[in-house]
C-alpha cells in the first residue's frame, strides 16, 4: 500500500553534505511546532530542545562535535534534544518514558524537515559535558542528541566513505526480523 506519509519516510534520509545557507524562520518555526504536536505520556511533554541558529552558539554547538561529524560544522542550524526523568510521568512499575517521549517529538521535527526538503540528521558523535557546559544545562538533564539542519550541500564536501555511504541504497531489516505477531521469537543470530 502507497500512502502519502510512506512517501515522507522513504524520502527521509541521513544526508550528510548539508549547505551552510540559513533555514528560512518560518521553516524551523514549524519544524518546533510539529516536534510539539508529538504524543507524549500523560500529555506530559518532557522534551526541551536548544536551537542554535546564530553563530556564536554555533560555534559553541560545534565545539562539542567528534571528528567523524566534520560534515555538521557546515550546518546552519543546530538543534539539541535534552529531557530529564524528572519532567516525565512515572507509571508505578518505575518505567521511565522521558527518552521516549523525546525521540517522538525528534521524528516529528525530522519529518517536517524532510516535507520542506531539508536534512535534517541526528547524531550521537558529540560530547554532551561540551553542550552542557557551553549552554550552562544541569546535570539532572540528559543530552541525548544534536540534530544538524539544513538544505543538501554538495556532496565533494565530504570524504570518500561518507560520500559513499550518502549514495548508497537505503536499507533496512526485513519486516519479520523486527516485528511479530501473537507471540515474541529470538531471531537466530547466525
Amino acid at each position: 500500500m502507497e500512502t502519502q506519509f510512506l512517501d515522507l519516510l522513504r524520502r527521509r534520509s541521513a544526508y550528510r553534505a548539508i549547505d551552510p545557507r540559513p533555514v528560512e524562520k518560518d521553516r524551523l518555526q514549524a519544524m518546533l511546532e510539529a516536534a510539539q504536536l508529538s504524543a507524549s505520556c500523560m500529555n506530559f511533554q518532557p522534551w526541551r530542545f536548544l536551537v542554535l541558529d546564530e553563530a556564536e552558539a554555533l560555534e559553541k554547538g560545534r565545539e562539542a562535535l567528534v571528528d567523524g561529524n566534520y560534515w555538521a560544522r557546515t550546518a546552519p542550524v543546530l538543534i539539541i534534544g535534552l529531557s530529564r526523568a524528572e519532567l516525565d510521568c512515572r507509571p508505578a512499575d518505575g518505567r521511565e518514558y522521558f527518552l521516549f517521549d523525546l525521540g517522538l517529538a525528534a521524528q516529528n521535527l525530522m519529518l517536517q524537515a524532510t516535507e520542506f526538503g531539508l536534512t535534517a540528521r541526528p547524531m550521537a558523535g558529540f560530547r554532551p559535558d561540551v553542550i552542557r557546559d557551553a549552554f550552562q544545562i544541569p546535570e539532572t538533564y540528559t543530552v541525548l542528541v544534536v540534530i544538524a539542519v539544513g538544505y543538501e550541500g554538495d556532496l565533494n564536501t565530504l570524504k570518500e566513505n561518507h560520500q559513499k555511504a550518502s549514495t548508497a541504497p537505503r536499507t533496512r531489516n526485513p519486516l519479520e526480523e523486527n516485528f511479530f505477531f501473537n507471540r515474541f521469537e529470538e531471531p537466530d543470530p547466525s
